[in-house]
Parts: C-alpha cells; structure tokens; sequence
C-alpha cells in the first residue's frame, strides 16, 4: 500500500530535521554542507517517489524547506532524533533499504562536505545508524 501524501510530508519534514542536525551538530553550517544538501535532494531524493504539494512542487522540497527553516530560527536539535525514532517506529514499512541508504548517505554526505567528519557527526552518524537499523 503506497504511503499517504501527508505521510510522506511528515518523512520530509523529519528528514528535513534529520540533516539540519548534521550540518548544525558543530555549532557552524557551513554553505558546502548546505550545497551538499540541495545536490542530493535534487538527484536522489526528487526521483525517489512522486508525491506533489497543493503548489504542484514535489514535496520531497520538503527536507530543504524544513532545513532552511530550522537553520533561520537557530533552533535546538534535541529532540529531533527522538521524535525521529518515534516516526520510524511508527511508519516501518516506509523504511526500506533502499530509503535508509538513502538517508544515511545523505547524512553521510553532509557531514563529509567540509574537512571530514568530526567526533559530533561521527557520533550522530552512529545514532542515525541504529535507529535506521532497529528491527522492532
């Protein structure tokens, strides 16, 4: 059964969180990250499926949306993989090898974009990894 619209907004907008957290674990976001981020979308995230928003935009815009937003309001991350756990335990079936590979080498991608991963990407990395790993 193909997942709802609002269902696949709600995984882009956790996403959206998901990679904000990456590029923000640092304290500084620099623009390879966010430029890294947009590349991604555009060429992995885009094709992946085809649900649209009331605007006709596909709604996997919906990550650098989330992100942007996150980045202008300087917010805290503390919750976001919590509330991230919680999704995917509650939407199993949207996370298919296939999608998980896709995140973690989105998350992978961002935090590789500027002089390699540090000790707080490699440990968010490594959370990101067991959450996509659960078999619960």
């Amino acid at each position: 059964m193909k997942p709802s619209h609002q269902t696949m907004m709600h995984l882009y907008e956790h996403l959206g969180k998901v990679f904000y957290c990456i590029a923000a674990i640092d304290k500084t976001i620099r623009e390879e990250e966010i430029e890294q981020l947009k590349e991604i979308v555009k060429t992995e995230w885009l094709p992946f499926e085809n649900t649209f928003n009331e605007f006709g935009d596909d709604t996997a815009y919906e990550i650098e949306i989330i992100f942007d937003w996150f980045k202008e309001s300087n917010w805290g991350f503390e919750e976001v993989l919590p509330d991230f756990k919680t999704f995917r335990k509650e939407h199993k079936n949207l996370f298919t090898p296939q999608v998980n590979a896709l995140i973690r080498n989105t998350a992978k991608s961002i935090a590789t974009s500027f002089s390699g991963k540090n000790k707080s990407e490699r440990v968010f990395l490594s959370q990101l990894n067991t959450i996509l790993s659960q078999q619960d």
